[in-house]
């Protein structure tokens, strides 16, 4: 019979068999399969180990030596004996009977008992050939990790399987099992996991929600998030995200948790947190550096958890002395004992732009607000051990960098550490033991009268330059008098020990020695004592050199900076080589030749890759890198390569859903859907790639196309009839070609014979609004026994049951295209297409992906504009554009390639498709979808009416729009109220007003009155007075009928703030005008006599009112008693001159108030005005007279000098002058002077004078019914007629020609051959006869005769000339040849 095994214990005890302790197992599993021992070799081990365990208790060190050389043999023995045993096994195992086995069990999992909340993970060891297939049951059901992200996770490892359950809850309360199954068969274990509850966190009072009961499925979604932030230490920030949880339950509350860097942070003075039951939020009150880190809000609830994170940078306060370095960070205390503290911290990543020379620490007594400097040199290590400290009390401690500048601004606090013995400190704590309760501690009565031995294990733990920390434990007696310490040193090479701390010895086993000379080695020792003295010396330690025994981190290797954001960059590096105790990393950026070094990071990153935000866009940077230690900072690493700030892009996702669109013998048509994420390029193409699959096993995969294919399908030829076959497809952008798509199903390769059409394919959704959605697809490439004559959609909700589908459209469409509506807001669909021919209806293409029908924040449509040319635009808006957009308009869903009859015009955010001659050719749907953008598209139906003989602008769908006099306007009224109008054209008596103001209807009350008059078409909204919450977009939305139009108007920032400020002014003008007030504000008026008035008007004065004139403050006249009739206040400075120039002010005042009214007249400027305004006001009216020239325009003034500024205008133009039109001054006449006028020169004209008060202006109109130039129209010279062009005459001939002349005076007549003057004579007669006739007579012409004649006729009005050609020819000449 097996002997009994004995109990085992878990008592620890001494000598004398006293309970001194727990001696806890670390695993109490199935120890054989765990271990491989036996159970003597189990029972021995467990043996050795409880005598270790005592040994390190209780023997004095030679027992320990013996005990571990007997330990250390025994395990060679061990080992060697395992890898005998091993490699039997292995050629055992190799044979090939024996080779394949089902699975089994080597360790099975444990069931567990787990607090909520917690993480548990169920494991097991599973052996088998071939590798057993494993799979986690919870309750029968097969766990799916990507189901419920983060909620579980599955490993394989070396045979070993686990599944961690994340978080637990009570619905993870369940039998969970794990299959192992390979083709020699299948094996399961089982376990259990029980989640319990904490009393008391639950408050009693709140009915316990019923969750599970019900089936809810809590939905989470984090929206309004906060991005990469950016703050200086001193500042406050805050950090919220909104948090939308449906199905909103009554006081159901989510765990809402923020990490900085994954680690759980808890409510602080730095950390506030608030959550507002839709809204978590995290204050930063006083920002460090330390609170710089990738910050994480993590929502849970029932059904899961959300995450969402964003960095945080922090960057230096200014320094208080420029050129200070910046403040370190995180400073922590270690080792804390009796009056013994280590501080260590991180170095600054600022120097200021000069080395560190050192550190200094600072302590101070919690409660109280005095900072002790704790060294009087810097130290340059970044750890300093702080002695002198007062037992039990408890101290923060700062540090300050130094350099040959100046101080630093001090550090963030430390958290407050008392000064005592650990087990004192864990003993106050009251530690409790969930399987005993409280624990007790007590101590035994000191002993009297004994002298302390020897303390043990004495070791120098820390050395630097600047001081030596040794270490070490008390002696092994118990029970001895409170026990204090001496220490000695010793120069290396000497037997002279000089005791360090002579006058007070020390309470911790830990001491730090300063004042050391540098590059000497020293031995240490430590007495122990007490009341009963001094005991003997430790064993002295061995010769220690004094230095810094850590060396500083060498540069990083090679920096490579890669592409991220518009504003970030990723810096990876390569680590530095040989570090010890490494900290982090610092990486600072540079501009391109700016040679100006910004830190990236305040605080050292422990990885090799780092995302460096708020970078300048379309900036070239470098960066370097720098690694930190305690020891100090590295030298920095080589500069990195520019790069430029600018998006990344990277190869598209893998592509999905392969299907198959038609199969013959020899080759398949495939389609699949487009990779979720596209890597911020246009896919360029695909590539197919496919295997044979025989008997279930595939074979090597085969390329299918070399050149890569633009469409999402693809005919695989070359393939064996009836053959198995899978493929797979890859994307390709400009970034390269993404990885393969997973393995398709098995498709048999033969031909389809049925007579119905295969599936549609590429089904894609545009034009998403709330109610409706834009459906497109391409037809089955198998068509079937016959053509496709038409289509069918199929819809569902996302989530419904297959039987849920039903059809959209009772008559099949002829269209690869269909606009479906009437969907339910927010509902989520998905749909479907089959073809028709006439034998039947095909197979159903695949299902598209989940669309919700919501319209997307700034959603824009299609607008048709028609400008005033009649020329007919359709233009679309995209306010969510990227750098790589682009607007792509199609004609039923087609692109448009031929612009002939259509230009597309793309500005900014903007695209506008304009018709060049709008006809029935250009009837259809025009739809325009914007590239990389999230599906931003809109469609609009162009078509005529079914009855329409002719197509016209605009057509129905655009006539039903209620034409606007004038679009939506605001003015102010009196007492400052606001009138919003607008004007119709033509409105009927069913016509409807909706007025809106941010998506909100208005309602008449006392805010709002509304008119609305449909005789004149006048919608009007008055308010009293503007607030700031009235800032936004006011609309008036109009209903007649069909017909339909809105305005709108948009009043924030600026535009609002300057209508507001209006309308408070007019309030209080009009409170103003409630007492004696100024109806014209003071001004002057200059007389012909150069004496200046200063005047101004008065309204609701009474008999009591009195008006008091003042200059430069000083009382100059006084209106006492004014009459109702007198209206006008007045003052007269006579020839007025410099020393009248002065502040200028009127006051009125009675028992109902007072108004005043200033004139400065205290510039020269002002001066030179008055003056000019008295020449201005001098002018006469313009007038014109005729001169020989033409027509001039004149008026007088006073008197001129160059100090008038004078501007002549046609038709409210300012006149560009010529020879032809010239102005000048003769004495004090102003004149314009046309020359030569005609009826283009008719018009109003207009001189200007500018006097600084707005200038005048007289003006006169020039016209065909003034006399003056009706007269001089008449009375120019002219030639009126009767001369012919050209005159042929034969030789020998007689030539008589003649003309009528006018004009008056009589003009002067004048005859010119060839440009040169004739007079009359025998040959040639010239006659002038009444005034009227002017005659050319030749008696006898010859061929000299020949040539160009002119006649010439001017008076004083003007010039006028006629011409003709004489041409005579000779008989005798062939062909009346003419010369």
């Amino acid at each position: 019979p097996v002997p009994k095994r004995a109990k085992p214990t878990y008592l620890a005890v001494d000598k004398e068999n006293q309970i001194i302790g727990y001696v806890v197992p670390i695993f109490r599993g199935s120890q054989e399969f765990a271990t491989g021992f036996s159970d003597t070799e189990q029972a021995r081990v467990r043996d050795t180990a409880a005598y270790m365990a005592r040994r390190d208790l209780f023997t004095t060190g030679l027992e320990m030596e013996r005990s571990e050389q007997f330990s250390r043999k025994e395990a060679m023995r061990e080992s060697a004996e395992r890898i005998s045993l091993n490699k039997r096994e292995h050629f055992k195992r190799m044979n090939e009977d024996s080779l394949m086995h089902a699975p089994e069990f080597v360790i099975k999992p444990r069931s567990h008992t787990v607090w909520e909340k917690q993480c548990v993970r169920l494991h097991c060891t599973v052996s088998g050939w071939p590798d057993p297939r494993v799979i986690w049951y919870k309750n029968n059901v097969a766990i799916d990790p990507l189901a419920n992200p983060g909620k579980y996770k599955l490993e394989s490892r070396y045979s070993v399987h686990s599944l961690e359950i994340n978080r637990c809850d009570f619905d993870d309360t369940a039998q969970y099992r794990v299959s192992a199954m390979n083709s020699k068969g299948e094996l399961s274990a089982f376990a259990s996991v029980v989640v319990k509850r904490f009393k008391g966190e639950v408050d009693e009072s709140l009915p316990e929600p019923r969750l599970s009961e019900y089936g809810i499925n809590f939905q989470t979604h984090i929206v309004d998030k906060f991005g990469v932030s950016f703050g200086r230490e001193g500042e406050t920030m805050s950090l919220g995200c909104t948090v939308i949880i449906y199905p909103a339950l009554h006081r159901y509350q989510p765990e809402v948790q923020w990490y900085r860097d994954d680690v759980l942070l808890s409510p602080s003075k730095w950390y506030h947190m608030h959550w507002s039951g839709d809204r978590a939020t995290l204050t930063l009150t006083h920002l460090n550096k330390e609170d710089e880190g990738l910050y994480t809000l993590r929502v849970t609830t029932k059904s899961g958890y959300e995450t969402y994170s964003a960095y945080v940078f922090v960057r230096d306060a200014d320094a208080e002395v420029e050129g200070a370095p910046g403040a370190p960070l995180d400073v922590r205390c270690l080792d804390a004992n009796k009056d013994y503290i280590i501080v260590t911290w991180k170095q600054p990543a600022v120097d200021g732009g000069n080395s560190i020379l050192g550190y200094f620490v600072d302590r101070c007594e919690v409660g109280t607000t005095h900072w002790i400097q704790c060294n009087d040199t810097p130290v340059k290590f970044a750890r300093f051990p702080v002695t002198g400290l007062v037992e039990g009390r408890s101290y923060i401690f700062r540090v300050r960098a130094v350099n040959k500048s100046g101080m630093s601004r001090p550090s963030r606090v430390s958290e407050p550490v008392a000064a005592m013995d650990p087990a004192d400190r864990a003993r106050m704590r009251g530690t409790s033991a969930p399987w005993t309760g409280q624990i007790i501690v007590t101590e035994e009565e000191p002993a009297e009268g004994i002298v302390p031995g020897r303390p043990l294990e004495l070791q120098v733990t820390e050395a630097t330059k600047n001081y030596v920390v040794l270490s070490w434990k008390p002696p092994g007696e118990k029970g001895l008098e409170g026990v204090m310490y001496y220490v000695e040193k010793c120069v290396a090479g000497t037997d002279s020990w000089q005791r360090v701390n002579t006058e007070i010895p020390v309470k911790s086993p830990r001491f730090a020695l300063f004042d050391l000379a540098e590059g000497k080695s020293y031995s240490f020792r430590v007495r122990c004592c007490n009341s009963a003295g001094v005991g003997e010396p430790s064993d002295p330690t061995e010769a220690t050199t004094v230095g810094d025994k850590l060396d500083i981190p060498s540069a990083p290797g090679k920096v490579v900076p890669t592409r991220n954001t518009d504003t970030s960059v990723v810096v990876s590096w390569e680590a530095s080589r040989d570090v010890k105790e490494l900290i982090g990393y610092y990486i600072e950026g540079s501009i391109v030749g700016s040679n100006v070094w910004e830190p990236c990071n305040n605080k050292p990153v422990n990885g090799t890759r780092f995302i460096c935000h708020g970078l300048m866009t379309g900036e070239k940077y470098v960066f370097r890198v720098r690694a930190v230690n305690a020891a100090g900072l590295s030298q920095f690493s080589a500069e990195s390569e520019p790069v430029e700030v600018k998006a990344a892009i990277a190869s598209p996702a893998p592509p999905y859903g392969i299907t198959i669109l038609e199969c013959v013998r020899d080759s398949m048509v495939l389609a699949w859907k487009q990779p979720t994420f596209i890597g911020g390029a246009d896919i360029t193409g695909y590539f197919v790639d496919y295997r044979e699959v025989i008997d279930g096993v595939p074979g090597k995969w085969h390329e299918a196309n070399i050149k890569a294919v633009s469409e999402r399908a693809y005919r695989v030829s070359d393939l064996k009839e009836n053959r198995k076959y899978q493929f797979q497809v890859r994307a390709a952008n400009m970034a390269g070609v993404g990885i393969p798509s997973l393995p398709s199903d098995t498709f048999l390769c033969e031909e389809w014979t049925i007579a119905v059409p295969g599936p549609p394919h590429d089904l894609q959704i545009r034009e998403v609004r709330s109610d409706s959605l834009m459906l497109l697809w391409k037809p089955p490439v198998y068509q079937g026994r016959d053509p496709v004559n038409g289509f069918y959609i199929d819809i569902k909700e996302a989530d419904a049951p297959e039987e849920a589908w039903r059809g959209v459209n009772n008559k099949a469409t002829e269209k690869a295209y269909m606009k479906i509506k009437n969907l339910m807001e927010g509902e989520t669909y998905v749909f479907r297409v089959r073809a028709q021919n006439k034998a039947g209806v095909g197979k159903t293409s695949d299902v598209t992906e989940p669309v919700p029908a919501l319209t997307k924040p700034g959603t824009k449509e299609i607008v048709v504009d028609v400008d005033d040319d009649g020329v007919v635009s359709l233009n679309f808006e995209c306010c969510d554009l990227t750098p790589d957009s682009k607007f792509v308009w199609s004609k039923n869903y087609e692109e448009i390639t031929d612009t002939s009859h259509l230009s597309i015009e793309t500005k900014g955010n903007k695209s506008k498709a304009v018709f060049s001659a709008l006809g029935e050719d250009d009837i259809g749907i025009y739809s325009c979808i914007v590239t990389h953008t999230d599906g931003a598209s809109a469609g609009y139906d162009l078509s005529a009416e079914a009855d329409s003989q002719s197509f016209s602008f605009p057509p129905p769908s655009c006539q039903l729009v209620i034409p606007l006099k004038s679009e939506l306007a605001v003015e102010l009224m009196e007492k400052g109220r606001v009138r919003f109008w607008l004007q119709a054209e033509k409105i009927s008596a069913n016509g409807k007003v909706d007025y809106v103001f941010n998506d909100n209807v208005l309602s008449q009350g006392e805010k709002y009155k509304m008119n609305f008059d449909k005789n004149t078409g006048v919608i009007e909204m008055i308010m009293e007075s503007l607030t700031p919450a009235d800032e936004g977009t006011f609309t008036f939305q109009l209903q007649d009928g069909k017909a339909t139009n809105q305005s709108s108007l948009v009043l924030i920032g600026d535009v609002f703030k300057e209508l507001q400020k209006e309308s408070e002014f007019q309030k209080k003008e009009f409170l103003r005008k409630q007492g004696p007030h100024f109806i014209e504000y003071l001004s002057y008026e200059v007389t012909p006599e150069c004496c200046v008035i200063l005047k101004c008007k008065v309204g609701n004065i009474k008999k009591e009112t009195s008006a008091l004139w003042y200059k430069d403050g000083r009382e100059i006249k006084a209106d006492e008693h004014l009459g109702f009739t007198e209206g006008v206040l007045k003052l007269e400075i006579a020839q007025i001159s410099k020393k009248d120039s002065g502040v200028y002010e009127v006051v009125l005042k009675d028992d109902r108030g007072k108004d005043t009214s200033k004139l400065n007249l205290t510039d020269q400027g002002n001066l030179k005005l008055l003056y000019t305004s008295r020449v201005t006001n001098s002018s006469t009216p313009l007038k014109i007279t005729s001169t020989d020239q033409g027509i001039r325009l004149y008026t007088f003034v006073s008197y001129y000098n160059d100090l008038l500024q004078v501007t002549w205008h046609y038709k409210d133009s300012a006149i560009a002058f010529s020879d032809r039109i010239k102005s000048g001054v003769v004495g004090e006449q102003l004149w314009l002077q046309i020359t030569e006028p005609t009826e283009k020169d008719m018009g109003k004209y207009a001189i200007e004078f500018n006097d600084g008060k707005g200038g005048l202006r007289r003006t006169v109109e020039l016209c065909g019914q003034g006399e003056t130039f009706t007269l001089f129209l008449s009375d120019r010279a002219r030639v009126a007629g009767g001369l012919p062009d050209v005159v042929t005459i034969q030789e020998g001939k007689a030539l008589n020609l003649t003309c009528n002349i006018s004009g008056d005076p009589v003009p002067e007549v004048t005859w010119l051959k060839n440009d040169r003057e004739i007079t009359s004579d025998n040959h040639c007669i010239l006659k002038f006869e009444s005034g009227k006739f002017a005659s050319f007579h030749i008696t006898d012409v010859n061929t000299s005769d020949s040539g160009k004649y002119s006649i010439l006729v001017k008076n004083k009005y003007g010039t006028e000339s006629g011409d003709f050609t004489v041409s005579v020819f000779i008989p005798e000449e062939a062909g009346g040849k003419k010369k």
